[in-house]
Protein backbone atom coordinates (compact mmCIF):
# COMPACT_ATOMS: atom_id res chain seq x y z
CA UNK A 1 0.00 0.00 0.00
CA UNK A 2 1.25 3.93 -0.47
CA UNK A 3 0.65 6.72 0.73
CA UNK A 4 -1.11 10.10 -1.27
CA UNK A 5 1.02 12.84 -1.44
CA UNK A 6 -1.48 15.53 -0.37
CA UNK A 7 -3.83 13.83 2.44
CA UNK A 8 -1.42 11.48 3.88
CA UNK A 9 -4.09 8.64 3.73
CA UNK A 10 -3.40 4.74 2.39
CA UNK A 11 -5.38 3.56 -0.41
CA UNK A 12 -5.68 0.00 -1.87
CA UNK A 13 -5.44 -1.24 -5.27
CA UNK A 14 -8.74 -2.17 -5.91
CA UNK A 15 -9.32 -4.91 -8.98
CA UNK A 16 -10.71 -2.63 -12.16
CA UNK A 17 -13.35 -3.90 -13.68
CA UNK A 18 -14.06 -4.45 -17.86
CA UNK A 19 -15.92 -1.30 -17.86
CA UNK A 20 -13.40 1.24 -15.71
CA UNK A 21 -14.98 0.65 -11.82
CA UNK A 22 -13.50 -1.20 -9.09
CA UNK A 23 -14.71 -5.02 -8.55
CA UNK A 24 -15.65 -5.75 -5.43
CA UNK A 25 -17.54 -8.93 -3.50
CA UNK A 26 -20.38 -8.59 -1.43
CA UNK A 27 -19.88 -9.74 1.69
CA UNK A 28 -24.18 -8.80 2.89
CA UNK A 29 -26.85 -8.06 0.53
CA UNK A 30 -26.56 -4.32 -0.70
CA UNK A 31 -30.27 -3.29 -2.33
CA UNK A 32 -30.34 -2.61 -6.30
CA UNK A 33 -26.49 -4.22 -5.90
CA UNK A 34 -26.64 -7.71 -5.50
CA UNK A 35 -26.12 -10.67 -3.00
CA UNK A 36 -23.37 -12.12 -0.99
CA UNK A 37 -20.94 -13.57 -2.86
CA UNK A 38 -21.78 -11.37 -6.04
CA UNK A 39 -18.55 -9.62 -7.76
CA UNK A 40 -20.12 -6.70 -8.24
CA UNK A 41 -18.38 -3.37 -10.37
CA UNK A 42 -18.89 -0.04 -8.74
CA UNK A 43 -17.38 3.11 -9.41
CA UNK A 44 -14.11 3.63 -7.08
CA UNK A 45 -15.61 6.35 -4.65
CA UNK A 46 -18.45 4.36 -3.78
CA UNK A 47 -16.17 1.04 -2.68
CA UNK A 48 -13.68 3.14 -0.97
CA UNK A 49 -16.50 5.46 1.31
CA UNK A 50 -19.23 3.24 1.65
CA UNK A 51 -19.42 -0.93 0.74
CA UNK A 52 -15.63 -1.32 2.11
CA UNK A 53 -16.08 0.71 5.20
CA UNK A 54 -19.74 -0.51 6.09
CA UNK A 55 -17.87 -4.37 5.27
CA UNK A 56 -20.49 -4.81 2.93
CA UNK A 57 -18.01 -5.46 0.69
CA UNK A 58 -14.59 -6.93 0.65
CA UNK A 59 -11.51 -6.36 -2.57
CA UNK A 60 -12.51 -9.26 -5.05
CA UNK A 61 -9.13 -11.46 -4.48
CA UNK A 62 -8.89 -14.91 -6.12
CA UNK A 63 -8.92 -16.03 -2.46
CA UNK A 64 -12.19 -14.64 -1.48
CA UNK A 65 -13.62 -15.52 -4.58
CA UNK A 66 -12.14 -19.48 -3.69
CA UNK A 67 -13.47 -19.59 -0.62
CA UNK A 68 -16.97 -17.92 -1.42
CA UNK A 69 -17.30 -20.89 -3.96
CA UNK A 70 -16.98 -23.32 -1.16
CA UNK A 71 -19.20 -21.60 1.39
CA UNK A 72 -21.76 -21.60 -1.68
CA UNK A 73 -21.13 -25.21 -2.25
CA UNK A 74 -21.63 -25.99 1.15
CA UNK A 75 -24.82 -23.80 1.25
CA UNK A 76 -26.21 -25.78 -1.43
CA UNK A 77 -25.37 -28.78 0.17
CA UNK A 78 -27.27 -27.91 3.08
CA UNK A 79 -30.86 -26.70 1.21
CA UNK A 80 -30.27 -29.90 -0.74
CA UNK A 81 -30.49 -31.96 2.16
CA UNK A 82 -33.29 -29.49 3.61
CA UNK A 83 -35.44 -30.15 0.82
CA UNK A 84 -34.92 -33.76 0.21
CA UNK A 85 -36.57 -33.70 3.67
CA UNK A 86 -39.37 -31.32 2.91
CA UNK A 87 -40.35 -33.97 0.06
CA UNK A 88 -39.74 -37.21 1.90
CA UNK A 89 -42.00 -35.62 4.66
CA UNK A 90 -44.74 -34.20 1.63
CA UNK A 91 -45.00 -38.13 0.31
CA UNK A 92 -45.51 -39.43 3.92
CA UNK A 93 -48.48 -37.10 4.50
CA UNK A 94 -49.98 -37.12 1.73
CA UNK A 95 -50.39 -41.08 2.20
CA UNK A 96 -52.49 -40.26 5.14
CA UNK A 97 -55.51 -38.91 6.26
CA UNK A 98 -56.42 -37.09 9.20
CA UNK A 99 -59.48 -36.22 11.93
CA UNK A 100 -61.11 -33.45 13.01
CA UNK A 101 -64.36 -34.12 15.85
CA UNK A 102 -66.60 -31.41 15.94
CA UNK A 103 -70.09 -30.42 16.78
CA UNK A 104 -72.64 -30.99 14.30
CA UNK A 105 -76.14 -30.92 13.89
CA UNK A 106 -78.45 -34.28 12.62
CA UNK A 107 -78.08 -32.30 9.02
CA UNK A 108 -73.84 -32.53 9.16
CA UNK A 109 -73.80 -28.73 9.72
CA UNK A 110 -71.03 -27.57 12.27
CA UNK A 111 -71.89 -25.47 15.12
CA UNK A 112 -68.83 -24.05 14.04
CA UNK A 113 -66.20 -24.16 11.40
CA UNK A 114 -63.29 -26.10 10.94
CA UNK A 115 -60.11 -23.61 10.44
CA UNK A 116 -56.14 -24.04 9.98
CA UNK A 117 -55.93 -23.84 13.65
CA UNK A 118 -58.22 -27.03 13.82
CA UNK A 119 -56.17 -28.48 11.27
CA UNK A 120 -53.03 -28.21 12.82
CA UNK A 121 -54.49 -29.82 15.99
CA UNK A 122 -55.10 -32.82 14.41
CA UNK A 123 -51.72 -32.94 12.88
CA UNK A 124 -50.43 -32.59 15.67
CA UNK A 125 -52.68 -34.83 17.60
CA UNK A 126 -51.49 -37.64 14.91
CA UNK A 127 -47.57 -36.75 15.80
CA UNK A 128 -47.13 -34.12 12.85
CA UNK A 129 -45.86 -31.59 15.06
CA UNK A 130 -43.77 -29.79 12.12
CA UNK A 131 -46.70 -27.86 10.78
CA UNK A 132 -48.04 -24.16 11.12
CA UNK A 133 -51.29 -22.16 10.69
CA UNK A 134 -49.75 -20.51 8.01
CA UNK A 135 -48.42 -23.41 5.84
CA UNK A 136 -51.87 -25.03 5.74
CA UNK A 137 -53.37 -22.99 2.15
CA UNK A 138 -57.36 -22.80 3.07
CA UNK A 139 -59.59 -20.86 0.61
CA UNK A 140 -62.24 -20.48 3.05
CA UNK A 141 -63.22 -22.42 6.80
CA UNK A 142 -64.94 -25.75 6.40
CA UNK A 143 -68.75 -25.62 7.62
CA UNK A 144 -70.12 -29.43 6.70
CA UNK A 145 -68.97 -32.51 7.94
CA UNK A 146 -67.16 -35.03 5.19
CA UNK A 147 -63.61 -35.60 3.14
CA UNK A 148 -61.94 -32.24 2.38
CA UNK A 149 -58.20 -32.41 0.16
CA UNK A 150 -55.95 -29.62 2.20
CA UNK A 151 -52.80 -27.92 1.09
CA UNK A 152 -49.94 -27.83 2.72
CA UNK A 153 -46.58 -25.73 1.60
CA UNK A 154 -44.14 -26.92 3.10
CA UNK A 155 -41.72 -24.56 1.78
CA UNK A 156 -38.85 -24.38 -0.52
CA UNK A 157 -41.42 -24.96 -2.88
CA UNK A 158 -42.74 -28.10 -2.21
CA UNK A 159 -46.37 -28.49 -1.50
CA UNK A 160 -48.60 -31.37 -1.04
CA UNK A 161 -52.53 -32.65 -0.14
CA UNK A 162 -53.35 -34.30 3.01
CA UNK A 163 -57.30 -35.93 3.42
CA UNK A 164 -59.18 -34.43 6.60
CA UNK A 165 -61.95 -36.15 7.35
CA UNK A 166 -64.76 -34.00 9.56
CA UNK A 167 -66.53 -35.78 11.67
CA UNK A 168 -69.57 -35.48 14.19
CA UNK A 169 -67.78 -35.33 17.77
CA UNK A 170 -68.62 -38.89 20.01
CA UNK A 171 -70.94 -38.05 23.39
CA UNK A 172 -69.97 -40.81 25.92
CA UNK A 173 -72.33 -41.48 28.83
CA UNK A 174 -70.76 -39.41 31.46
CA UNK A 175 -70.87 -36.53 28.97
CA UNK A 176 -74.52 -36.81 28.49
CA UNK A 177 -76.78 -34.10 29.68
CA UNK A 178 -78.29 -35.15 32.62
CA UNK A 179 -75.67 -38.15 33.55
CA UNK A 180 -75.24 -39.21 37.18
CA UNK A 181 -71.39 -39.57 38.67
CA UNK A 182 -71.48 -42.76 40.01
CA UNK A 183 -70.81 -43.55 43.55
CA UNK A 184 -72.55 -40.42 44.89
Amino acid sequence: MGKTKSTGRKFRRLPVGPNGGVQVLLVHPVENLGNPGDIVEVKRGFANNYLLPRGLATIATEYHRKMVEKYKLRLLQVQEAKLSVRRAMAQQLSQQSFTVEVNATEEGHLYGSVGRNEIVAALKAAGVTQITPDQVIMEGAIKELGLYSIKLNLGMGVETEIKVWVVPRTITESQKPGAKEKGK
